[in-house]
């Protein structure tokens, strides 16, 4: 044994872990938002969802990122945890194609991946080419590792090693091989690595299967570690996923740890192939398949069980995301859904308080003055709080359309925020009006009562249109010509208090308050326009804002 060995085995793990995270964050970028629209699609029937989870996960390869993604969604309402529970289900079998790559030695063109896909992450001009790159370079570097992990130069290490053959030759109690495992998974935080580490001992000679399947029941049960972790002061549905997670892997531990001891199951599993590597596959293939169809039957029952378990929490303060978790910000698939969604409740908040804002001056009724306020305050930490969010997200590595609907996103939060400064207002000069008894013509309510329905109607339309995510153009005259009617609609009001004032039909207090009221009534049309503007693709029209 000699400190080359270790730090050639050390290198060849490094490589290893290196390009399984490399190629999952390239395959992230390329198929995040097709895997995201698949998961919202076809999660409804419980089958589907569970065949989804196996396809999901077989392609991005980490059952844990699979089920992040579905906090996320659980997070912003998208799917409940029933529906989430079937593809953590799937996502569970999903993860074993690594072993079945690993298994099949595909090493051999494992320096030709790392030459292509350094060619395209460093020549590559388009973006989904370098993403490309990353993926068949980080693919290379999984098997290059692999392969020299598994050469005399690193396993020298162990093979020299009196005290760790010593060891492999006497383990024959579950419970070591069992915490092993789990520990050894904890550290890599991947089942899949720890696996392949697995299987390279096993190819070696170094892992006879009477201990390696209890190891391999132990990885399971350490994968569920890294969701723990993610979840930990995270929103109760999170927590819930983790939980589901959990519990998956600790059934497959019950099932299959006695059926190992008491029953001739290793030999069963040996005789199959000669090959180590092989066996450890196969070994884990089974635990994971087996245990998923046992469960999927039992959904509903494991959702009952993990409501009862972490019961939904009472919150003091609205002051709080609804839909967004930060700490699952790493992984952005469900990411931007999370966001449309806080704002479209900020959306809500701000219409509500528009409209009853302009209905309490029409009615000089401040009954809903509190809520009003409330509200507003809670339009304001959102607005904070987003935009510190979204700051956070285009931070991080995400795509380019990803980065552009997180911009446009932005861009409405500045102008929800300032139509809710127009609300106030609103009720501020309400408030005025009645504590100091300012009375106004039924013209002049008329007028703003026109002026308000149409604000109203543009604000409604510009939602829509950001929502759609049509090209501005398509929206574009009738948004603009309703817009510039408010203009006039505004003028004229303005031009007949005018009248009204040099006639004495209306008191110069009122007036001053009329003609600020109408003023906020113009802003919040500007501002809504503006958001109508920010759903289109064109960047040029954005910057105009």
């Amino acid at each position: 044994m000699s400190i080359l060995n270790i730090v050639n085995l050390l290198g060849g793990l490094g490589l290893f872990l290196f390009g399984m995270n490399y190629m999952s964050d390239g395959i992230n970028q390329v198929a995040g938002k097709r895997m995201k629209d698949l998961l919202e699609k076809l999660t409804r029937n419980r089958l589907k969802g569970f065949l989804l989870g196996v396809f999901v996960t077989s392609i991005i390869q980490s059952s844990s990122a699979t089920t992040v993604m579905l906090m996320g969604f659980l997070n912003a309402g998208i799917m409940d945890l029933a529906q989430a529970t079937g593809v953590i289900l799937g996502a569970h079998i999903g993860t074993t194609i690594t072993a079945v790559l690993i298994a099949l030695d595909v090493s051999v063109i494992s320096t030709a991946c790392i030459f292509i896909g350094s060619v395209l992450v460093i020549f590559g001009r388009k973006q989904n080419k370098v993403y490309t790159g990353e993926i068949i370079l980080g693919f290379g570097l999984l098997f290059f590792g692999l392969k020299y992990m598994s050469g005399d130069q690193a396993m020298g290490v162990l093979k020299s090693s009196a005290a760790f053959k010593a060891f492999i030759t006497s383990a024959n109690n579950p419970f070591v091989g069992l915490a092993v495992g789990t520990i050894m998974c904890a550290i890599l935080q991947s089942s899949s690595a720890s696996i392949g580490v697995l299987q390279v001992l096993a190819l070696q000679g170094l892992m006879p299967m009477k201990f390696a399947i209890y190891m391999i029941i132990g990885v399971n049960v350490g994968s569920a570690m890294p969701l723990f972790l993610s979840s930990i002061g995270a929103k109760t549905n999170a927590k819930r996923a983790a939980l589901v997670y959990f519990i998956f892997d600790v059934v497959g531990m019950l099932i299959f740890t006695p059926i190992a001891f008491f029953t001739p199951y290793t030999s069963f599993i040996t005789s199959l192939s000669p090959n180590g590597s092989v066996q450890v596959a196969i070994g884990h293939i089974i635990f994971k398949v087996v245990t998923a169809i046992l469960l999927l039957p039992f959904v509903n029952v494991i959702v009952r069980f993990t409501t009862r378990i972490i019961p939904s929490r009472e919150h003091a303060s609205d002051l709080r995301f609804l839909y967004i978790d930060p700490k699952l910000v790493e992984y952005n698939a469900s990411m931007i859904a999370s966001i449309e969604k806080e704002v479209q409740r900020m959306v809500d908040l701000v219409r509500w308080n528009f409209v009853h804002s302009c209905e309490a001056f029409m009615t000089r009724d401040l009954s809903n003055e509190e809520e009003i306020l409330h509200n507003e305050e809670i339009i304001n930490w959102l607005n904070n709080n987003l935009t510190d969010y979204i700051i956070m997200v285009t931070s991080r590595p995400i795509g380019k359309i990803e980065s552009a609907r997180v911009g446009r996103l932005f861009h409405v939060l500045i102008d929800l925020e300032r139509i809710g400064d127009h609300a106030i207002n609103i009720l501020t000069r309400t408030k005025t009006s009645i504590n100091d008894e300012l009375t106004y013509s039924s013209s002049s309510l008329d007028e703003f009562k026109e002026i308000y329905e149409n604000v109203i109607v543009l604000f409604d339309q510009s939602i829509q249109s950001f929502n759609q995510e049509k090209p501005f153009e398509e929206y574009q005259t009738g948004l603009l010509n309703l817009r510039n009617f408010i203009r006039d609609l505004n003028n004229k009001a303005l031009d007949d208090h005018i009248v009204r004032l040099r006639a004495h039909k209306c008191h110069t207090a009122s007036g001053i308050v009329f003609t600020k009221i109408l003023q906020d009534l113009e802003r919040t049309g500007d501002h809504s326009y503006n958001i109508s503007k920010a759903g289109t693709n064109d960047a040029a029209l954005i910057s105009q804002m």
